[in-house]
Parts: structure tokens; sequence; C-alpha cells
């Protein structure tokens, strides 16, 4: 499995995106991303908690984080959950929360196009937030490791299983995820990653634009249309900047 997904003779000239997958890259994107991983258990927590709440039974909250891995359009889901469940609203309104997925994947694509079907999209399963910037940090370091989003997603994905186990079981001991800081825990990992991203004043432009369009849409629009909204704007300042 640490073979090259393509024969150097066949790369093109200049192309210095190909990457390997190997299982050292699973590996270093699995420990890498523990830390990252254990801030997001403590929402997946909060999940869990919400999942009961709502009627979900312990078996059932477990699935839906182990099939959907999802975080943000879970927590959706959870708010619009009832009896009957309104089935058009929870699929609707999560569309619109995982369309940033169709951006991210755009940004792997570079790197991407080299693996196989099977090692690209097994791999994109597992993409989250947190993952794929870590991902496109190691990437754009010169990192060569394409195996790292699978390494990396898996993390996120046995610790968030884990913690909605645990929420959805002590859930009533935990009552509040708040009172604890679990509720600030995404954000706190989110702006540590943001840190690492940074590349200097270069960067500054689309992330303004991107926070000033979320927060403007955030204002006017229901639900989490600032996410797509802010996102789009943020990767059409890029577009302009350097075409």
């Amino acid at each position: 499995m640490s073979t090259d997904v393509r024969d150097p003779s066949e790369r093109p000239a200049g192309d210095d995106q190909s990457v390997r997958f190997s299982w050292a890259g699973i590996r270093d994107g699995y420990l890498q991303c523990v830390p990252v991983a254990l801030g997001v258990a403590g929402y997946g927590v909060v999940f869990g908690v919400l999942a009961r709440d709502a009627g979900l039974s312990v078996a059932e909250a477990t699935l839906m984080s182990a099939t959907v891995l999802a975080g943000a359009a879970q927590l959706v889901a959870m708010e619009l959950w009832a009896d009957p469940v309104p089935v058009a609203a929870v699929v609707v309104t999560t569309l619109v929360v995982n369309l940033r997925y169709v951006l991210m994947g755009a940004a792997l694509r570079p790197w991407f196009q080299s693996l196989s079907p099977r090692q690209a999209y097994g791999s994109v399963f597992f993409t989250a937030d947190e993952n794929w910037a870590l991902t496109m940090g190691e990437l754009q370091s010169g990192s060569r490791q394409g195996a790292f989003l699978l390494g990396s997603g898996l993390a996120i994905w046995s610790f968030w299983v884990v913690a909605t186990v645990v929420g959805a079981t002590a859930g009533s001991v935990i009552d509040d995820p708040a009172r604890y800081g679990l509720d600030f825990a995404l954000t706190a990992v989110f702006l540590t990653i943001a840190v690492e991203l940074w590349d200097g004043r270069s960067s500054l432009a689309p992330w303004v634009a991107a926070g000033a369009v979320a927060v403007a849409t955030n204002r006017v629009l229901p639900g989490r249309w600032y996410i797509l909204c802010g996102g789009l704007v943020g990767a059409l300042v890029v577009v302009v900047r350097y075409e």
C-alpha cells in the first residue's frame, strides 16, 4: 500500500502535487489529529445529550454518528427532530449546512486527482471541517501523504462515535454541556487551526470578505446559509486576485 499511485514516467513535467497513499500516511494523520479529535469529542458529547433528549436511543444516536459523521448537520437535525420526523425539513436544512463540502472537496482535487477512486472517495467519506483543514495545511507544506486525510478522519470518527455514546448514556450527569465549556470546544479548535493556515497578509482579503459576508448573511437569512455564503465569497476573492 506504500507504492506511488502513478508511474513517475506518466506524470507531467512540473507536477509537484502528486501524492502517495500509504499506511504511514494513515498513521501520521491519525496521530496528528488526536488533539483536535479530543476537542471534537466535546461536541460529540453535546450531540449525544441532544439526541437523548430528542428521544433517540443510544444505539440510534451511535449509528447516526457512525454513518453520517457531520457534526453540524446532526446537531441541526436534532433541533428539528419531532414526532413524526419532518423529513423534508431535515433533509433540506442539512443539505444546506453540508454544501460547504463541495468547496472543500474542490480544494483537495489538485492532490487527490492522482489517487484511485477507492482511495479518494474512501478518504472523502471521513472528511470533517477539522481534519480537512489539517490536511490542507499538511499538503500545502509540501507533504505528499495522500492518506493523511483518511488517517485524520478516522481519528475524528472514532472520537466522535465514542463521545456520542458517552453523551447519550451519561447525559443526565452532564445535564448542561455549556456549564463545562463543551459548547466552545469546536470554536477553540477552529481558531487554533485557523492560526496554522494563516499565510500572512495575502490571506487577509479573502478571510475578511468571508467573515463579513457570513456575519451579514447570518443577520438576514435563517439557518446555516452564512457558512456557504461566506465560503463562496472567500473563494471568489481568491480566484479574482490570482487570475
